[in-house]
């Protein structure tokens, strides 16, 4: 083995072995499998390219060609020509997997789930990093400085990683780093006409003169030795300098911590940023699934943790202690017999991709079944997981009241307890003056607290002229809510923290709430909430009726029906006309004249208001990306899509041949089961079994199962597919057959566990089918000669010679 080839392989060593320190991040390990393959096609590529040999900047660009190629036709085979070939759309489809995979990174928990974006983060690093460290350390000759790319590659997925393996990570990082440096040295030294020995060579004179100890051959290997130990050195300080991954909607910083009886306490979490970024996913990926018994699922609110700590600057959920969970919890505060509050089971699974440490809940629950490590806080009525404990995956039971207070019950509530109403009405100094004064400004006139509560919501909701984005800044500081009440522009935070701001200096006792809207009803009945649904909502105590949902933001949930059918007077006999809330899981209102319009409807904007306009897509990339891509597909066609275009045309004529379904029609099936049948031939004659046009389906099947020596269950599926044809051919009303695409991958996976090294290879890289598309044009050839009389006898006998297969399998 030359020492180019040597130090070639031992740089995907290092590449794979600080590639190996991301494993922990998500919970599957096909991507390195597939990272395994594509790098050392990279690395097979910069050798050969090498060996011809090509100038340096040549072999990297042919690398990083073939790294492209490869890329595109894993990750986005549809939008490109011939499945490698990479185009403007290609492009466009990696920004949106590398988009969707930064979203993922922030949204899940490590183990996070391997979708597509994050598979296509972690292959092309190992790709990218792999391509730096062999031009470095083979191309150029120069080992030591690649260890800055390892580096970077371990330091970021050690910083990201949360367990207690990182040393191991560590030293498989630095055995390749240090193997590299190793390879290089001995490289260097052989240049010279001498190896590595085991040990020191006895002193020796040449001509009189003798070799000094630190003589210019060992200098390779000390540099290398000192830039490893500083490299190895960094790497262990860089990753406690990183940040950690987040848990998701909130982070895991409100685990408990007690143990036994007493328990411990549950610390404060703040979920601005995190709600804001579920909020502006791409794609409304579903965290829960439930049933329920309620006869009004829109009022299903999931709730996960309460946040009735006030700074002035945010919400936060105080610091308090936490039980074991009874068999059956508390009768929740203040809420009185004749009041309204039917009992409701929800039976809930999470996904396995959804890891947080509070449990979403129906608010008030008094009984909640699920097994493992959760504990009680009674004053927020909500499950924290202990030691380590998360949603994901679990599936609970929870029993609930339904709260249905009327609007009358409200606003003759008595005052609230004394300590209740000093403690969740409490607002600091600091808070800017021009909060309370908006407050009293908007619920002028309100008699109740409850008619105040009303006023503030439809303020927010209705008539305030605010506007729900989620894009804005989400803001902070003191100065974050007088901001917002100027700008008039957030999202589900800004409105649930302002509102309860403004509740409290109007001395209501008031909290938010954070957690997910009721999601969208399933065809089985079930309802599904996605990472989108994460919301949150003011409660404000009513003695009587408990603590109480209310709905200031725009377009968004629902609002209550006790809030949108308030006490009738003289004064606001128009409230009789209000509209019933929307469910979430029907469409929007009818829309109704502005002059009657409810408040719901002009939440939900159905009063004749000019809609807001979705964005539109981007325009296709401009003419300055044609001619990139021109240039790089005639430089793909000389390098490597001429060798490849073979086994390109197969994998796209075997995905066309076996992909959709049987079709509506007759002929549809019909056509299927003949492109069926027609692959099942094409992969045999792959791998040397040719095909014969004098034989019926039936005999080439059994010369198929000889020749190609299948097991029970390939030959089974063959036979399917055989009787299929004949069914078509000459059966009067063929019977419709279904799964003849997963019996043909059958066959094939039968001849390829049955095919020798060589001809698995060949049927991949060089099909034999493929001299179909030879044929193919060759007929259009002669067809072309015989409409102009140009020697078409001459091009009949070649094409007939061509079609002449042999019928031994090579």
């Amino acid at each position: 083995m030359s020492g180019s080839v040597r130090l070639t392989i031992c740089a995907a060593l290092a590449t794979l072995a600080a590639s190996s320190a991301m494993l922990p991040l998500v919970d599957a390990r096909g991507w390195m499998v597939q990272a395994v393959i594509l790098l050392a096609i990279q690395s097979a590529v910069g050798a050969v390219a090498r060996r011809v040999p090509l100038a340096r900047p040549l072999t990297v660009a042919a690398q990083a060609l073939v790294a492209l190629l490869m890329l595109t036709a894993v990750f986005a085979r549809r939008e490109a020509f011939l499945g490698v070939l990479p185009g403007p759309g290609v492009f466009r489809e990696f920004g949106q997997l590398l988009a969707d995979g930064g979203d993922d990174v922030g949204l899940y928990a490590i183990p996070a789930p391997l979708t597509e974006g994050i598979r296509l983060m972690l292959v092309g690093g190992v790709l990218l990093i792999g391509l730096v460290v062999d031009a470095l350390a083979v191309t150029y000759r120069s080992a030591a400085p690649a260890g800055l790319p390892l580096l970077a590659l371990y330091s970021v997925a050690a910083g990201l990683a949360d367990g207690g393996r990182d040393w191991l990570w560590f030293l498989f990082a630095a055995a390749g780093y240090l193997l590299l440096l190793l390879a290089e040295g001995r490289d260097r030294l052989a240049q010279w006409g001498r190896v590595f020995g085991g040990g020191q060579a006895p002193a020796r004179s040449y001509g009189g003169l003798a070799p000094a100890a630190d003589g210019p051959a060992l200098a390779p290997v000390r540099t290398g030795r000192r830039i490893g130990a500083l490299a190895l050195g960094i790497a262990l300080a860089v990753p406690a300098m990183l940040p950690s991954l987040g848990g998701g909607l909130l982070d895991r910083q409100g685990s408990g911590g007690g143990q036994g009886d007493g328990g411990g306490t549950i610390s404060a979490v703040n979920p601005l940023v995190s709600l804001q970024n579920s909020l502006n996913q791409p794609e409304n990926r579903e965290v829960l699934r439930y049933n329920t018994s309620s006869l009004a699922p829109q009022d299903m609110y999931l709730r996960i943790v309460a946040l009735d700590k006030f700074d002035g600057a945010s919400w936060k959920p105080s610091e308090r202690r936490v039980t074991e969970v009874p068999p059956t919890l508390p009768q929740p505060p203040g809420l009185a017999r004749d009041v309204l509050a039917p009992e409701v089971t929800t039976s809930l699974s999470a996904a396995k991709n959804y890891a947080q440490t509070w449990l979403p809940l129906p608010y008030p629950a008094s009984r909640v079944d699920i097994r493992g490590r959760w504990r009680f806080e009674p004053e927020g009525r909500t499950l924290v997981g202990d030691r380590g404990q998360t949603t994901k995956g679990v599936s609970y039971r929870v029993t609930s009241l339904q709260v249905q207070p009327t609007a009358t019950q409200l606003a003759k509530a008595p005052a609230p307890p004394a300590q209740l109403l000093r403690e969740y009405t409490e607002v600091p100094d600091s808070l800017p003056p021009v909060v309370a004064e908006r407050a009293r400004e908007v619920t002028a006139g309100g008699r109740t607290a409850y008619e105040k509560a009303v006023k503030l919501q439809d303020w927010f909701a209705v008539n305030g002229g605010f506007r729900y984005d989620t894009e804005v800044e989400t803001g902070s500081g003191r100065q974050a809510i007088a901001t917002f009440l100027e700008q008039k522009e957030g999202f589900c935070v800004h409105y649930s923290f302002s509102m309860a701001a403004m509740a409290r200096t109007l001395g209501i006792p008031a909290r938010v709430a954070v957690g997910f809207t009721p999601g969208v009803r399933q065809a089985d009945g079930s309802y599904s909430v996605g990472v989108r649904d994460a919301h949150a909502w003011p409660e404000l105590y009513f003695e009587g009726a408990g603590w109480t949902r209310f709905e200031p933001t725009p377009t968004r949930g629902n609002q209550p029906d006790y809030t949108t059918r308030p006490v009738p007077s003289e004064d606001d006999e128009r409230r009789k006309e209000t509209a019933k809330p929307t469910s979430p899981a029907q469409g929007p209102a009818t829309p109704t004249p502005k002059d009657s319009c409810s408040p719901q409807a002009k939440k939900l904007g159905d009063c004749g208001a000019p809609a807001t306009k979705e964005p539109e897509e981007e325009a296709a990339g401009g003419g300055w990306e044609a001619h990139t891509v021109i240039g790089l597909g005639a430089l793909v066609l000389l390098v490597v899509v001429v060798p490849l275009s073979p086994m390109a045309w197969r994998l796209r004529t075997r995905s066309r041949r076996l992909g959709g379904s049987g079709g509506r029609t007759p002929e549809d099936a019909a056509e299927r089961t003949l492109a069926a049948w027609r692959e099942l031939i094409d992969t045999a004659w792959d791998y040397g079994i040719a095909p014969d046009e004098a034989e019926t389906s039936r005999m080439t099947v059994i010369r198929v199962v000889q020749v190609g020596r299948l097991d029970t269950a390939a030959a089974e599926a063959a036979h399917r597919v055989a009787e299929a044809v004949e069914q078509v051919l000459y059966a009067p009303r063929p019977r419709p057959v279904t799964g003849l695409a997963d019996d043909v991958r059958r066959v094939a996976a039968g001849l390829r566990a049955t095919a020798g090294r060589g001809a698995r290879l060949g049927a991949l890289l060089a099909p034999r089918s493929t001299v179909r598309v030879v044929w193919a044009c060759s007929l259009r050839w002669h067809a072309f000669l015989a409409r102009w009389g140009w020697g078409a006898p001459r091009w009949s006998r070649l094409t007939a010679l061509l079609r002449r297969p042999s019928r031994q399998r090579g």
